[in-house]
């Protein structure tokens, strides 16, 4: 049974993290109306979470595969300047800031470790 649920999350794991790629994007590059209450920096947070998000599910949905985990990180890192890039080239509404990229490095760096935590390899003695 649980070989079975497994077997579904793994592949499931790869479709979600897709989706959650293209969300990212969708979010970044729409125009969104004004928000009601304004909290200054709540969207460095939102930007932690989001790569928090992103870099963990594409780590986990590509665990099992040849695919080396820095590799992985450093395309999250690497899609987070092109979506900031976008956002500067492509909307005249959206602004890309090197703060957002910094907080989405944050987000990045706090799954890679979190993941570095609990698949750790265990070393023979």
């Amino acid at each position: 049974m649980t070989k079975r649920i497994k077997n579904l999350l793994k592949d499931k794991l790869t479709i979600i993290a897709i989706l959650i790629t293209l969300s990212i994007a969708i979010i970044s590059l729409i125009k969104l109306g004004k928000v009601p209450i304004q909290i200054t920096h709540i969207d460095k947070l939102e930007h932690v979470f989001a790569y928090f998000v992103l870099s963990l599910v594409w780590l986990l949905a590509l665990k099992a595969t040849k695919i080396n985990k820095y590799i992985i990180i450093f395309c999250c890192f690497l899609y987070g300047i092109i979506i900031e890039a976008l956002q500067i080239t492509v909307t005249s509404y959206r602004s890309g800031e090197i703060l957002d990229i910094i907080a989405n490095s944050t987000g990045i760096l706090i799954a890679f470790i979190i993941y570095n935590y609990f698949f750790k390899k265990k070393k023979a003695i």
